[in-house]
């Protein structure tokens, strides 16, 4: 097997996890299965850069030396919100030479900038897309999964989600004991797919500021199994069930019935990757009556059906 090289782009300001996290996941298959991967850092000079958090990385080389990359990795953070032009300019010549082409969190903002998103599905922190998608139209935006991989091409969402596409990547090369071996070391799981949510049901919406609506939240997420239509919610909340639509979007950015739908999916998720319940059981725990319906919600929102789902992502010591 012939070694890969992963080339890591350090800039001023970089955010340091970007780096870090990606990095560990590739040392740790390294360390795991020798000779399978060769780690480099470079920046625009070879000069010590600073990150976002006043950290001070040291590259291996400046980009003008190197060769070209099997993964070259471009990392987010405040330095890509006015890059040095240098640094746009030699990933549009070089990014395109590389394997495979990677960033995490706003890194998708620099490979933007070069062109090497231009037709193509990506994706970038929940924060970003729309300034993505408004500044770069050539640009499919999809703010929602936590990476999205599109040929060469692979973009993933904020700072963690850097980890999950990473462990991808190793499952991708070496297969899936070598990740979940890695996954185990760092104390993650190797479970949460590409297209999972950025972030949960409660951060996805925005706490409602008054509290009977808050309490509905909450109610909401401690009883996904119950009646949870618009009427239900409404005289929990004391208002009429117009008033209480219009209120609870209002206040949280998405209508009731949406946050039903993301509190169900997520509780189902998680009693599928960590217990050993049928899915009978858990469809009917989560809300959703039937193994059918709860299906249905599972290709809409992940793409796969919940056998499938627990197949992929539940931890091998669950039983």
């Amino acid at each position: 097997m012939a070694q890969r090289t992963v080339l890591f782009l350090l800039f001023d300001g970089v955010q340091s996890l970007d780096v870090t996290g990606p990095l560990e996941v590739f040392a740790g298959a390294e360390q795991h299965t020798p000779g399978t991967y060769r780690l480099r850092t470079a920046s625009l000079d070879g000069a010590p850069v600073r990150s976002s958090s006043g950290l001070l990385l040291v590259p291996d080389e400046a980009l003008a030396g190197v060769a070209d990359p099997h993964t070259l990795l471009v990392p987010g953070g405040r330095g890509t919100r006015d890059p040095d032009p240098r640094l746009v300019d030699w990933l549009r010549h070089h990014g395109p030479r590389a394997g495979r082409l990677v960033s995490v969190c706003t890194g998708a903002i620099l490979l933007a900038r070069a062109g090497l998103l231009d037709g193509r599905r990506a994706t970038t922190h929940w924060a970003y897309c729309d300034k993505l998608a408004r500044d770069h139209p050539a640009v499919r935006v999809d703010p929602d999964p936590i990476y999205v991989r599109d040929g060469a091409v692979h973009t993933s969402a904020g700072v963690t989600s850097g980890i999950d596409l990473s462990l991808a990547l190793v499952e991708e090369d070496l297969g899936r004991d070598t990740a979940l071996a890695i996954a185990r070391h760092l104390v993650v799981f190797l479970r949460r797919p590409g297209n999972q949510a950025q972030f949960s049901a409660q951060l996805a919406a925005q706490t409602a500021a008054r509290e009977p609506l808050r309490e509905v939240q909450q109610w909401i997420t401690e009883h996904p199994e119950g009646d949870l239509g618009v009427e239900a919610l409404a005289a929990r909340a004391r208002l009429s069930p117009r008033h209480f639509t219009r209120a609870f979007r209002a206040e949280t950015g998405m209508t009731p019935g949406r946050y039903v739908d993301r509190v169900r999916l997520e509780h189902a998720r998680r009693l599928l990757e960590d217990t050993g319940d049928g899915v009978e059981e858990i469809a009917r725990a989560s809300g959703y009556g039937t193994p059918e319906a709860m299906r249905r919600a599972f290709v809409k929102a992940l793409g796969i059906p919940p056998a499938e789902y627990r197949r992929r992502f539940r931890p091998a010591t669950v039983h």
